[in-house]
């Protein structure tokens, strides 16, 4: 299993180039997090998760957590040790506010930090990425009092956060829910009830997990509308701050996952644990969302960092993995100068860089969301933002399978053997398309809230910014010929499929639903493809640049093989609902087997 080299230099390149980090390093209270400075702390950074995080990832596979007969979790042999280290050089604070302890930097540079980390261990970067988004709930919705007591420590990491969303009966319907809050005399609320699938639920990493829980009071209405949240912690403070007894909640199981075994996926059973409501009652879907949303960016995320690793290693068993001979060789080749094995590797770096690039954009229009001192260009970005973080999450992680498979297949019968490595990554980003709200609720969120905003306009108006890109284009030669026709082929089934949801979507609602994966993908690969055209365009007059000279090979790669299924998708994405539900499900049965007894 190879080692993890940080892929900083293209993060920097796609910064300085593709995205205009620039601009957001200009907006008020970002004059800190110049270039120069976050390129020089991204280094410092991916040296620490290569040398101290990615050597605890195939101990995590192997070893996985376990549950001790005392309730308590202990994590995999180094995962301890590295978090502790992680604490102490301050890397979970970087993107977080200055007044509760953080380094005030952008969520662009919080984003690839996310990258290299997940790069380097993914069941690993899960505990730091759940405690953000828990920051996150709490800096929207928490009181000053609840903010005080309890972000100081998180922000540093020496507390953990969760997310507890899901019971056995109610997962994606998350209204299904039935644990219970009573509120208590002194203001407090007992909490009564069972989670399951909570990520890092209990470890050894840090000495408080600060749980926030999803639950009912007595009298709330019924569904999304009568939910609460709540911040429910592991241990009950002292009034001088240190920690108290332990508050009831305990673990009641680990579950048996087929990747990311480093990370503890606990069942939590809830018995009157104290609990404090943040927020009002009954807006508990509104701050889960907070959370949702901050969290389904830095899945997609996952997906782009664990292709990366793969790649890596497939790259270097293909380099050296000898076998046969390649047209013109005189002796016996490695299997990278055979072209199935170059085709396998391209797609996987090409996509790879067109992710990256996505991931780092709808970055930097969250920071504009945030940070511009102009309303209206806010709300602009906040609408980019919306209208990409589905694309990205589902785009991420559906790629996150294919391209660990494609590493695996490089590896041949050797990838099919646990002992090379290559198996875990497959294993492992498995999951991403599924939490987070699956890339089927993704695309359901596409074309059913984030389409209609402004009658269709805004998704449009996005449209048409990528089309700017073609007087440029054409201006830049024969070179960059077939990445203009492409882009503009495949932008044109993309406005044209987004029309007809448009049109449909207003009659016939299931027949856009029923087309709305196939379409969220076209989206993901017409903005990847517009992005690479970009990247080439910049590249150009850097050639001196390592990381420059590869963009126009790439991006006329993507074009011309990969930017193309893009139409191949516009049947599927327009088909409608007929066929999908023309058998009933007895019909989906074969019929040879209909009635036999086995």
């Amino acid at each position: 299993m190879s080692g993890f080299r940080p892929p900083v230099a293209d993060i920097a390149f796609a910064l300085e180039h593709v995205v205009d980090y620039d601009a957001v390093a200009q907006l008020p209270g970002f004059e800190h997090a110049d270039l120069e400075t976050v390129t020089e702390i991204l280094d410092e950074a991916g040296n620490f998760m290569a040398e101290v995080v990615a050597p605890t990832n195939r101990a995590g596979d192997l070893e996985g957590s376990k549950l001790n007969s005392d309730g308590t979790v202990t994590t995999a042999t180094g995962f301890k040790e590295a978090y502790s280290a992680y604490v102490d050089a301050g890397w979970g604070s970087v993107p977080l506010p200055e007044a509760f302890g953080g380094g005030g930097f952008p969520r662009t540079i919080g984003l690839a930090l996310q990258e290299l980390m997940a790069t380097a261990n993914m069941a690993f970067a899960l505990a730091p990425l759940l405690t953000q988004g828990a920051i996150e709930a709490l800096l929207h919705y928490g009181s000053d009092e609840q903010k005080q007591q309890w972000l100081p420590k998180m922000v540093t990491g020496e507390w953990a956060g969760t997310m507890n969303l899901t019971e056995p009966h109610a997962g994606t319907d998350v209204g299904a829910l039935t644990t219970k809050a009573v509120k208590r005399d002194d203001g407090t609320y007992g909490i009564t009830g069972q989670k399951i699938f909570i990520t890092f639920g209990d470890h050894d990493l840090s000495e408080q997990i600060v749980h926030l829980v999803l639950a009912r009071t007595p009298d709330a209405p019924a569904g999304t509308k009568g939910i609460s949240i709540f911040i429910v912690p592991k241990f009950l403070m002292n009034d001088d701050g240190s920690l108290g007894e332990r508050n009831g909640v305990h673990t009641v199981g680990v579950e048996h996952k087929m990747g990311i075994h480093g990370s503890p996926t606990c069942v939590l059973s809830y018995e009157d644990a104290t609990g404090y409501l943040v927020g009002d009652e009954n807006i508990g879907m509104r701050i889960m969302f907070v959370m949702m949303n901050s969290a389904r960016l830095s899945v997609g995320m996952q997906g782009l960092a664990v292709s990366e690793r793969a790649y890596q290693q497939s790259l270097d068993y293909a380099r050296e993995r000898i076998q046969g001979r390649a047209i013109g060789a005189t002796q016996d080749s490695p299997i990278i100068d055979f072209p199935d094995v170059r085709r396998m590797l391209m797609t996987q770096k090409a996509y790879i860089a067109a992710m990256r690039r996505m991931m780092l954009l709808t970055a930097t229009y969250t920071d504009v969301s945030t940070h511009h001192p102009d309303p209206a260009t806010r709300a602009r970005a906040n609408e980019i933002v919306g209208l990409l973080t589905p694309i990205n999450k589902s785009f991420g992680t559906d790629l996150g399978n294919e391209l660990t498979s494609l590493a695996l297949q490089i590896h041949g019968g050797m990838g099919f053997i646990e002992e090379t490595g290559a198996a875990q990554h497959y294993r492992d980003v498995r999951i991403a398309a599924i939490y987070e709200g699956t890339n089927g609720v993704q695309a359901a969120d596409l074309v059913g809230r984030k389409l209609p905003v402004r009658d269709g306009a805004s998704a449009l108006e996005f449209i048409a910014s990528m089309r700017e890109l073609d007087g440029e284009l054409a201006a830049a030669g024969e070179e960059f010929a077939s990445i203009r026709t492409q882009l503009n082929a495949q932008l044109d089934a993309l406005e044209q499929t987004t029309v007809w949801m448009l049109r449909t979507g207003a009659t016939d609602p299931n027949a856009v639903l029923s087309g709305s994966t196939p379409y969220q993908r076209i989206w993901g690969l017409v903005v990847g493809g517009w992005l690479m055209a970009k990247s080439a365009l910049a590249a150009r007059g850097l050639d001196d640049d390592g990381i420059a000279e590869t963009q126009l090979p790439l991006a006329r790669f993507y074009a011309e093989q990969l930017l193309p299924q893009a139409a191949g998708l516009v049947g599927a994405a327009t088909a409608g609902s007929r066929d999908l539900f023309a058998l009933s499900g007895e019909a989906l049965a074969d019929a040879a087997t209909r009635g036999v007894r086995v």
